[in-house]
C-alpha cells in the first residue's frame, strides 16, 4: 500500500478495525453520502442517522428529491435545526438534476457549485465516492491535526485555514483519500474527544505533541467568540375552528420557511398591558388574554430565545393580517414547524382544552 505519510500508514488499519458501523459507509453512491455529509453538518451521528434512513425511505434517489416541494422536505427536516440546509439540499438535487443529467459530478469544482456545498461535504464526496484526494476538514479533523502537530494557530482564523488544510492535503494518501478522510473524523469523533481525549487508544499517540507536553485539551485554539443574540418572541394562540392561527416565516432569518402562530417579537419580557397595547395594531376587532405559559428559553447556537405563549380569544370576523392562515389540527401533521412550537403544541395542557 502506497501512502503519503507515517499518519495514513497508522491511521487506516486502525480505521479498519475500529470503525462504527454506520450505513453511509456500505455505499459509494454520492447522493447517499452527500445527504449523510449534510445531515451530519451539527448534528449528533445518533440523531442523524434516524433522519438518514428517513430521507432515503421516502427519496431513494436525487431525482425524488428534487421533485418534492419544500414544505415536504422541511417537514421532514423538522426536528434537526439549521433549516437553511434542508431548503439547500432540496435546490442542489434540482442543480443535480437540470445541469448534471441526475449525476453528481466527479470533480470537486463542480461539487463546490452545488448550493450548500462547501470545500468539506465536496471534500468527502470526492474522496469517498470518486477516489479524488481532497483533504476534509471538520471539527474532529482540526482538534485531531492540531493536537498531533501542535499547532496553536488559531483554526477560526484566515491563517489557521490554510496552515491545516495545507497539511491536511500533504498527509491524504492518493489510494485510499475517501478512508483516510474518514479515519481522521472517526478518530477524533470517537478517541481524540474535546474533554477527555481516550489516549491509550489513539494509533497516533507515539507521535502526538500535544500527549507529550500533556495539554492536550488546549487544543485547538479559537480566536474569539459569536456574541449570542438575546430576542423575545410572544406566540399569540388563537384558536380558529378546531385549530389555530399559523403564518409563514418570511425573510432572511432563523426558521425560515416553517409555520409558527402569529409572533411579536419585543426589545424585553412584556405583560398583559403592553400585550394587549400591541395587539390593537394586528387586531382591530374584540381580544381576551385567557393564558399564557410560562417563560422558555430555547438555545440556538447563535440565539437565545426568551418565548412567551399567550393564549388569546379574538373576532376574526374583521381585518386580520394577510399572512394568517387557519390550520385545522389535521392539517398541522403537515406543516413543518420550529421545534420550540412543535414541542408546545403538543404539550400545552391549556391548548388541549382549547
Amino acid at each position: 500500500m502506497s501512502t503519503a505519510s507515517p499518519i495514513a500508514d497508522a491511521l487506516l488499519p486502525w480505521y479498519r478495525e475500529n470503525r462504527r458501523p454506520l450505513p453511509w459507509r456500505d455505499t459509494r453512491d454520492p447522493y447517499a453520502i452527500w445527504l449523510s455529509e449534510v445531515i451530519l453538518q451539527q448534528t449528533r451521528v445518533d440523531q442523524g442517522r434516524a433522519y438518514w434512513h428517513r430521507f432515503m425511505e421516502r427519496y431513494p434517489t436525487v431525482q425524488d428529491l428534487a421533485a418534492a416541494s419544500e414544505d415536504e422536505v422541511l417537514r421532514l427536516w423538522q426536528g434537526l435545526g439549521y433549516y437553511s440546509r434542508a431548503r439547500n439540499l432540496r435546490t442542489a438535487a434540482r442543480q443535480v438534476v437540470a445541469e448534471h443529467g441526475g449525476r453528481f459530478p466527479a470533480d470537486h469544482a463542480a461539487l463546490l457549485g452545488l448550493k450548500g456545498v462547501g470545500d468539506y461535504t465536496a471534500s468527502a464526496i470526492a474522496s469517498i465516492c470518486f477516489g479524488i484526494p481532497e483533504p476534509v476538514l471538520d471539527g474532529n479533523v482540526y482538534r485531531v491535526l492540531a493536537r498531533v502537530f501542535g499547532i496553536a494557530t488559531p483554526i477560526d482564523s484566515t491563517a489557521g485555514r490554510k496552515e491545516f488544510r495545507a497539511l491536511a492535503a500533504e498527509l491524504i494518501p492518493t489510494d485510499h483519500p475517501g478512508d483516510h478522510n474518514q479515519a481522521m473524523m472517526e478518530l477524533g469523533a470517537t478517541v481524540c474527544a474535546p474533554r477527555d481525549p481516550d489516549c491509550d487508544a489513539c494509533p497516533l499517540v507515539r507521535r502526538c505533541v500535544a500527549h507529550a507536553r500533556g495539554n492536550m485539551t488546549e487544543y485547538p485554539v479559537k480566536a474569539g467568540r459569536t456574541k449570542i443574540r438575546k430576542r423575545h418572541f410572544n406566540y399569540l394562540i388563537i384558536p380558529a375552528g378546531d385549530g389555530l392561527i399559523l403564518q409563514k416565516r418570511q425573510g432572511r432569518d432563523i426558521w425560515q420557511g416553517l409555520y409558527e402562530p402569529p409572533l411579536i417579537e419585543t426589545a424585553r419580557a412584556i405583560g398583559e398591558r403592553t400585550l394587549l397595547q400591541e395587539l390593537r395594531t394586528i387586531l382591530p376587532g374584540g381580544k381576551e388574554i385567557r393564558g399564557r405559559s410560562p417563560r422558555i428559553k430555547h438555545i440556538l447556537s447563535h440565539q437565545h430565545i426568551q418565548a412567551v405563549f399567550w393564549h388569546i380569544d379574538a373576532d376574526l370576523g374583521g381585518q386580520v393580517p394577510a399572512s394568517w392562515e387557519q390550520v385545522g389540527k389535521a392539517a398541522l401533521e403537515g406543516r413543518a414547524l420550529p421545534r420550540l412550537i412543535e414541542r408546545y403544541l403538543q404539550e400545552d395542557a391549556l391548548l388541549k382544552g382549547a
